[in-house]
């Protein structure tokens, strides 16, 4: 049993689609009054019936006024890093410190490069998100002297100013479920943010991919704790169960809480455009499961 400590995190992973043009707000405005952590969409600029996902994060968090916001995941291979950095921080700056990077290596090749950007072998993608963190942690570090220099294979700046510093100390998520990636994430991630339904094996997956980020994290010295597990979920409320998320908001309780206290998952992202779904998500099953969790680390 693994339990890395963090207070869990309740969100949602909205369809950021334009049509209706204002569905993905409306449904970001609803997680707000609600009471959910954490507004999540989905980021493939290549598809037309998607809103650009910055500008919607951007939108979002004026629409908003506790609620955090991040990609789930950024394309890294469409969006240069040092431009992503600055943009980050300035949506940190302008909603008052609500704003977390998710961020991915890459997929769909066929679309990345029919919108311009380069087609990378797996290796190749971690390595270069691996040397875009780098860029983007530096642009933050604001207080430090000199410009940032990385002269990696794929991302270069030379003598790049830094700044802005962003609000608060942004974190950055990153989707990923290979061993060499899932390593990356130990060394240089504040989360890991997978979906449950692309995991082969689904929760039974878990334990190992966990091993893989904390072996990453004490090879670069780090405390495996500090990478906040999270997952992206979905399910279906019903007055009886039948399994894993499908049943009543108190079994979704207790099984969310029973992937806290086993494998180590703080935040839970649902998945869907419901409205009602939503809501439940908001009034029943996070509080019950924060109660679970407290009562069973008390």
């Amino acid at each position: 049993m693994t339990d890395y400590g963090h207070e869990l995190l309740f969100g949602t992973f909205i369809t950021p689609t334009a049509s209706p043009v204002t569905q993905a707000v409306d449904l970001a405005v609803l997680s707000d009054r609600v009471g959910l952590d954490l507004v999540t969409f989905q980021d493939h600029p290549y598809l037309p019936t998607f809103h650009d996902t910055w500008t919607l994060l951007s939108f979002v968090a004026s629409r908003t006024e506790r609620v955090r916001v991040a990609g789930n995941v950024h394309n890294l291979p469409l969006r240069p890093p040092a431009v992503l950095a600055r943009a980050a921080a300035s949506l940190d700056l302008l909603s008052g410190g609500r704003f977390e990077l998710g961020i991915g290596a890459g997929g769909y090749w066929d679309a990345i490069e029919g919108m311009g950007g380069r087609r990378l072998a797996p290796g190749q993608a971690v390595d270069a998100l691996a040397e875009a963190i780098e860029i983007i942690r530096g642009l933050w570090a604001a207080d430090e002297r000199g410009g940032v220099r990385v002269r990696g294979t794929y991302y270069q700046v030379n003598g790049a100013k830094r700044g802005p510093a962003p609000a608060h100390d942004i974190q950055v998520w990153i989707g990923g479920y290979k061993p060499r990636m899932l390593r990356l994430i130990g060394r240089m991630g504040d989360g890991w943010l997978p979906t449950l339904s692309y995991l082969p094996h689904g929760i039974s997956d878990l334990p190992t991919m966990n091993r893989h980020i904390d072996e990453g994290a004490i090879a670069a010295g780090r405390d495996p704790s500090a990478v906040r597990r999270m997952l992206n979920i979905a399910g279906q409320f019903a007055s009886t169960g039948s399994g894993l998320l499908v049943g009543p908001p108190r079994q979704w309780a207790e099984q969310l809480a029973d992937l806290t206290l086993t494998h180590g998952v703080t935040g839970f992202i649902l998945m869907g455009d419901d409205p009602t779904a939503i809501e439940v998500f908001a009034s029943e099953v996070a509080p019950a499961t924060r109660e679970l969790v407290a009562a069973e680390r008390r």
